[in-house]
């Protein structure tokens, strides 16, 4: 196990480098534009930009990784990363940002795949569970990194722009001398809107909804905290927290689905999400101690409902069915976070707080859909479903990492 593990290790170093300056980078365009005086609707655009570019680039980034190899395509795409990075930090435009966004989501999700394809090559029947939870750790402590990173420094100096291409250069090393082989060529990615959406309209509108909550989120959250004056500290650690309080409230959030009808727990969570950026936008909190606690309570239910999802789909869907039902819900979910961080800008122009307001009604329509959904279709006997496992942060991650699940089986 050990000779298995080792090569592992290093491709788990590059994707915590490739982590660590995409949390960096995408909290500093927001704060750096806030700074600047963009508009909240640009700003959001960035979002949006981003999020296009990683949905194509999970769809047709095959082609050009099969055409000139996995070693070759991953040097690419992370050395243009890393000069997108450096040109963000001279070209502080807005229309330059949005468009250089766009070509970054698509790299990132070219990279990511390229490595989670790796990963699944090393990974047997053995070490398949303890690789996909060093990638969980990796994922969700290398964001994290990135983000809170940016509190030792100024926004709006280019210090921070090129700390980002160190970081993304830095993932080209342990790939470059990492032993593992080239792994099989990556598949085509089809999205069959009509299959998920037979499958469980339940989870088809949900993660809908819930793309674009975390997608507005992820964006403009630090927007929102720049224009109503708190630190850049505070606005990292606000980030931060909302991460580790999804992370930590998966697996009791997972357990109680095992335990019930899943429907019941993602409207009871998403209730809370929701009150809880209800209470954000009326409140308008101006201690930190209640806007930490509000924030912490959000990200604990937003940041869980993704599994749970996928979970509930995954109920009704045949055993091998599960890369193909969740790797739609993935797309459908980057298709939310393209219309969140839009949606969130232009609301923004009028008040920052009415963020919460859009992510508020997109949790209440989960809740909603999902008690109206119970209604009309019996929930699987308990007996009959697969228990639920966690899954990394969708904002990072691509079809390929579907296949890490312990629940994908080889043939799939």
């Amino acid at each position: 196990m050990r000779s298995n593990l080792l090569p592992v290790l290093s491709l788990l170093l590059g994707t915590a480098f490739l982590l660590a300056g995409n949390g960096l980078h995408g909290l500093l365009l927001p704060m750096r534009g806030s700074a600047e005086g963009f508009s909240p609707t640009s700003l959001g655009l960035l979002g949006t930009a981003w999020a296009s570019g990683f949905v194509l680039g999970c769809i047709f980034s095959q082609r050009l990784v099969r055409r000139i190899g996995h070693v070759r395509a991953f040097s690419a795409f992370s050395a243009t990363i890393a000069i997108i990075a450096l040109l963000t930090g001279l070209l502080v435009d807005p229309i330059s940002w949005i468009l250089l966004r766009v070509v970054t989501g698509f790299s990132l999700a070219a990279a990511f795949m390229i490595i989670e394809s790796w990963l699944n090559e090393r990974a047997t029947n053995e070490t398949r569970g303890l690789i996909f939870s060093l990638y969980m750790t990796v994922t969700y402590v290398a964001i994290v990194a990135g983000q809170m990173s940016i509190a030792a420094g100024d926004v709006t100096q280019s210090t921070f722009f090129i700390i980002a291409g160190i970081l993304y250069c830095l993932a080209l090393l342990p790939t470059a001398v990492s032993t593992a082989s080239s792994p099989a060529p990556l598949k085509e990615v089809k999205l069959d809107l009509k299959m998920i959406y037979r499958n469980s309209p339940v989870s088809f509108v949900a993660m809908l909804l819930v793309g674009i909550a975390n997608g507005a989120f992820g964006t403009l959250a630090p927007v929102f905290g720049a224009d109503v004056g708190l630190t850049t500290f505070t606005i990292a650690t606000m980030m931060s927290i909302t991460i580790f309080s999804g992370a930590v409230m998966q697996l009791p959030a997972g357990r109680m689905s095992d335990r019930m009808d899943r429907r019941y727990v993602l409207a009871g969570l998403a209730t809370i999400a929701g009150l809880s950026g209800l209470a954000i936008t009326i409140i308008k909190p101006s201690g930190i101690t209640v806007l930490y606690g509000l924030i912490s309570l959000y990200g604990a239910m937003s940041y869980t409902l993704y599994s749970i999802i996928v979970a509930h789909a995954n109920d009704y869907a045949d055993s091998d069915q599960f890369v193909t039902v969740s790797g739609g819900l993935l797309l459908l979910y980057g298709i939310g976070t393209i219309i969140g961080p839009l949606v969130g800008g232009i609301t923004m122009g009028y008040s920052p707080y009415l963020l919460f307001a859009v992510t508020a009604i997109a949790h209440l329509g989960v809740a909603g859909y999902a008690l109206i959904r119970s209604r009309m279709r019996a929930a699987i006997p308990t007996e009959d479903r697969e228990n639920f496992a966690s899954i990394p942060s969708a904002r990072a991650a691509t079809p390929e990492s579907i296949n890490l699940d312990p629940r994908a089986t080889p043939e799939n």
